[in-house]
């Protein structure tokens, strides 16, 4: 671990003579604030976003975790949500109004394309769906009306890679925000802000947090840009997280780096595992030679996380199901981001009137914990026989 990246994790913000000397930053659980004159008052009314007054706005154990949050994404400031969605959403609803168009890489994340489809087209926002392996796509999408760039690197399932310098530059040229999701990667295996990104956004639940108890989200950006979040859409709606959770998010933070390369570790060597069995057809993975945007993922990407979809070669839904259910070392589950192995089968999608999805129901997302990897591959090995 680099000096600077273990003072961050580990120190940046804690003031620890104003904590009584703790080790552990102590939380301050209080939802509201004193003062001794009016005038103090009145000056903390007038910088609500760096001092407490009441913790929907700041919270001195929320705060330590914005700035570490900020400095890990290169970023002036940022903010803590109660969920990554409630990040994304409030991200795009700060920056666009009635009669705007929105550029959106497609099969973004589930909860990014309802905002989109199912509430910003309520309010007359439209919206494109574009195939972000090639930035032109987003400059062809560009309407009079564009005022908002959605990237998501790589996006959900398939893992498909964006050119975020590219897309950057284009929306630059055309006075358009961008937003990535940044949650695939964690700030330590990619910037979007360095790349010319506008806004950063993770759910936080996954590897910032790392350990699977926590639900939150961040936002990191300009002064600017997060002045006006914070401003209107994070107070008035109120997504913020409590202080004990920012507090467990800080504690998840102390590991981030040994957590989040153990699983690339791990997660390289059960995709070289997977690749050459004859029972996968595919294995979604930037960090494979094989994957078509291979050479984009070393450029902008300094490792490939432990997230990875593989393509079962299985004759019917039974079969996926007989896999599925013969894995002894991955729990069936949304999320991921801790410290266990997790599968989520597309299968698991089929409702009474059937699938809600054009993915195939041979796909399967892994997520690669924090296991012996040896076991983890020869847990697939056993149950890819038995399908």
């Amino acid at each position: 671990m680099s000096e600077d990246l273990s003072h961050l994790l580990n120190h940046l913000g804690e003031e620890r003579e104003l904590g009584y000397d703790a080790v552990v930053p102590p939380i301050v659980q209080s939802g509201n604030f004193t003062y001794p004159t009016v005038a103090a008052m009145r000056a903390t009314v007038q910088q609500e976003m760096e001092r407490p007054l009441y913790t929907r706005g700041f919270n001195p154990t929320v705060g330590i975790l914005r700035k570490k949050i900020a400095a890990l994404e290169h970023a002036e400031d940022a903010l803590v949500f109660s969920s990554g969605s409630a990040a994304i959403a409030a991200a795009v609803l700060s920056f666009v109004k009635a009669g705007d168009h929105i550029v959106c890489v497609h099969k973004p994340y589930s909860w990014t394309k309802k905002l989109l489809v199912e509430l910003l087209e309520r309010f007359n926002v439209s919206h494109t769906f574009v195939d972000g392996t090639d930035a032109e796509n987003y400059r062809r999408a560009i309407r009079p009306n564009t005022t908002f760039f959605i990237t998501e690197s790589p996006n959900s399932l398939t893992f498909e890679l964006q050119d975020l310098g590219a897309v950057a530059a284009i929306a630059k040229a055309h006075g358009i925000i961008t937003l990535c999701d940044n949650s695939y990667s964690s700030p330590l295996f990619q910037n979007p802000i360095d790349l010319g990104i506008d806004l950063v956004a993770h759910s936080a639940t996954k590897y910032l947090n790392g350990h699977s108890d926590v639900v939150a989200g961040v936002l990191a950006g300009s002064t600017a840009h997060i002045r006006q979040v914070m401003s209107k859409e994070f107070m008035t709606l109120g997504a913020v997280p409590s202080p004990h959770d920012a507090w467990l998010l800080m504690r998840g933070l102390r590991t981030l780096e040994l957590r989040v390369n153990r699983s690339a570790d791990s997660a390289a060597e059960v995709a070289r595992f997977l690749e050459a069995h004859p029972r996968i057809n595919r294995v979604h993975w930037p960090g494979l030679a094989s994957h078509p945007q291979y050479e984009l993922a070393t450029k902008q990407m300094r490792r490939v996380a432990g997230l990875m979809t593989i393509e079962l070669d299985a004759p019917d839904e039974a079969a996926v199901e007989r896999f599925c259910d013969g894995l002894e070392r991955f729990l069936i589950a949304v999320s991921w981001g801790g410290y266990e192995s997790l599968q989520w089968p597309v299968c698991a999608l089929k409702g009474p009137s059937g699938y809600h999805t054009d993915l195939p129901f041979t796909m399967v997302r892994l997520y690669i914990g924090l296991e012996d990897p040896a076991l983890l591959i020869a847990d697939l090995r056993q149950a890819l026989e038995r399908m």
